[in-house]
């Protein structure tokens, strides 16, 4: 999440302390003003009249919110100023259930604040709303204003101007182009009624009871209907967040490429996860797109497969065990090698010293087996109580599984959570200090975050060397929709010390074999296009294998719309140049709102 702070928007009065709404009219003070909906958004993000009361600021209820800690409900001016960029929509936060229903003709008289959806460290923009109000029915039964459509044709190509260097690089004193900018044109429209048709998913419905669509079908397409994001410039204007205000059970339950067909329409909302949101009155009719979970080919006798998996905090209480099995055996045709991500300890988020995760490995052992796998074998090294980050008491790591019909693990003593893994020169090949060993764990670019974990591998009677990575995760950064622009990634400074670790080990195993198999593996938390990519590869000692795919494949993830590249397989140049590679991103989970994990599994093929 953002975590940068805003001293501008810390000053402004936060929604979540004011009163509940009341139907009875009070007089208004002598200072408040009278002004039209219009006239409070204002032609930039920040209201003209925060901190100050008005009265008899008239609407049409459009939406009424009755749930969560954002009660209330919005008004829309049936009679629009001529301006493009002063929305005729509002929020008025009521804190409990509103007494008002959509088609309500309303005068309400409170106090304009500008509520930061996450507080202000986030970061992220603000709403515009009337807060502690008083609100007086005129008539109900009216029409709804007509909803303004959103569409590719309306929505600019350019996602957001550049923030004002004078402000930190806000824009929120910058006013408003939104015919120009993507982020203008929605915070033009804020709290307004708006609709969307026939709009392709490109999120699958999350358990939060949200999904994401697009209404730019032809923005970034991937092969299975998604929207890729391919570059820190392609922010994806089509991406909208659809949420409901209707009971949770209609809500539709979508995978990527379906399409909510007809009119999803309602007011347009902001929040911390996702930015600018349609929260439905009305909401299309889902049609599948037929999206199936992808299986990658059988490994031939001489290729060594070696494939990465982040199980998503799995321990020995979840129930997906019998499924991570399958996907392992079914959908990933039993990898030589598996570098499995987020295996908790024997208890899970117990926060009692627990380390150990035999349990928890020998659980997955054995439901792959019953799934018609072989036996795999397994190495990893326990980590120190809560040093490695993650869930609290979880005491996440890497491990490797491996088949030993198929391909040896090298076992040689001294690795454990402390000790750093060193490079030796044997009979003029590298050779690894320790086996399993981790890399520079002391150092203070693996604070509270995971330890690699290198293993010497031999199939065919060739060394292969495997690091498997877990790096530190994208929280703190800034949301693409962040009032800074461009947005601050905080987060990967350390992604960057540790790529640069990595990397140098790497580099340490190439120095002294230049033609040495190395796989570096994992979830890095990063694009494929990013600077923390760019340190591991350094100057050739490893390639991100991803790119061997067609754009349009290459991701492993999808967050908020966007699909993405998170989880990588590096191989060295002898991997790279010295003989055919086939490499599969088995897209299984990221697509699916019934996924067993947030990330797709990664596959290469080889022949050592």
């Amino acid at each position: 999440m953002p975590s940068n702070k805003s001293a501008r928007l810390a000053a402004l009065t936060v929604a979540a302390v004011c009163s509940a709404a009341s139907t009875v009219a009070l007089t208004a003070p002598a200072h408040a003003d009278t002004v039209a909906v219009h006239d409070i958004q204002g032609t930039t993000r920040i209201s003209p009249y925060a901190g100050k009361a008005v009265t008899g600021v008239a609407g049409i209820v459009t939406g009424v919110r009755t749930y969560g800690s954002s009660k209330g409900f919005w008004i829309q001016d049936p009679n629009p100023d001529a301006d493009p960029a002063t929305s005729e929509g509002v929020f008025v936060f009521t804190s409990s259930a509103p007494k008002v229903a959509v088609g309500d003709s309303v005068t309400v008289t409170g106090t304009v604040s500008e509520f930061v959806p996450g507080g202000a460290s986030t970061g992220n923009q603000s709403i515009t709303e009337i807060t502690k109000p008083t609100v007086t029915v005129l008539s109900s039964g009216n029409a709804i204003p007509a909803a303004t459509v959103v569409n590719a044709k309306s929505v600019p190509t350019a996602y957001t101007p550049a923030g004002d260097a004078a402000a930190s690089n806000s824009v929120n004193g910058l006013t408003l182009e939104p015919k120009k900018y993507a982020l203008d044109y929605y915070e033009s429209l804020e709290g307004m009624n708006v609709q969307v048709a026939d709009a392709r998913v490109v999120t699958a419905t999350d358990p939060y009871t949200e999904l994401w669509v697009t209404v730019k079908p032809r923005e970034n397409t991937t092969r299975r209907g998604g929207t890729l994001y391919g570059s820190y410039t392609s922010q994806n204007t089509g991406r909208l967040q659809i949420q409901s205000l209707g009971a949770t059970a209609d809500f539709p339950v979508a995978n990527v490429g379906d399409t909510l067909t007809g009119v999803t329409a309602g007011p347009l909302d902001y929040n911390q996860f996702g930015g600018y949101t349609l929260v439905a009155n009305t909401i299309g009719t889902l049609k599948s797109g037929g999206l199936e979970r992808e299986t990658t080919q059988k490994q031939k006798k001489g290729e060594l497969a070696v494939a990465t998996y982040n199980v998503e905090n799995l321990d020995p209480s979840d129930a997906t065990f019998e499924e991570h099995a399958s996907a392992i055996v079914n959908n990933l045709k039993s990898p030589d090698i598996v570098s499995l991500e987020e295996i908790q300890d024997d208890n899970g988020a117990t926060n009692d010293g627990t380390v150990a995760a035999s349990v928890t490995v020998g659980k997955l052992i054995d439901a792959i087996v019953a799934a018609g796998g072989p036996k795999y074998d397994w190495r990893s090294i326990d980590p120190t109580n809560n040093t490695d980050g993650g869930e609290p008491g979880g005491n996440i790591r890497q491990v490797f599984l491996f088949n030993p019909q198929r391909v040896s693990f090298t076992d040689r003593a001294g690795g454990d959570a402390t000790t750093a893994v060193g490079v030796a020169k044997v009979h003029g090949k590298a050779q690894l200090t320790a086996s399993p060993g981790r890399i520079d764990p002391a150092n203070t670019a693996w604070a509270n975050s995971r330890k690699p974990l290198a293993g010497e591998f031999v199939f065919r009677g060739r060394t292969v060397f495997v690091i498997a990575n877990h790096f530190n995760s994208k929280g703190g950064d800034q949301a693409l929709h962040a009032q800074y622009q461009p947005v601050a990634r905080s987060s990967e400074t350390q992604r960057h010390q540790q790529a640069t670790l990595v990397n140098a080990f790497v580099k340490d195993i190439l120095d002294v074999q230049k033609n040495a198999d190395v796989i570096a593996l994992g979830d890095i938390n990063d694009f494929e296009f990013s600077g923390t990519a760019q340190l591991l590869e350094g100057d050739g000692e490893l390639w991100s294998a991803i790119k061997s795919l067609p754009k349009r494949e290459r991701y492993t993830y999808d967050y908020q719309g966007n699909q993405q590249v998170l989880d990588q397989i590096l191989i060295s140049k002898s991997i790279k140049h010295g003989r055919d590679f086939e490499y599969d991103s088995v897209h299984i989970n990221s697509e699916f709102h019934d996924q067993i994990s947030d990330h797709d599994p990664q596959i290469l093929r080889f022949e050592p």
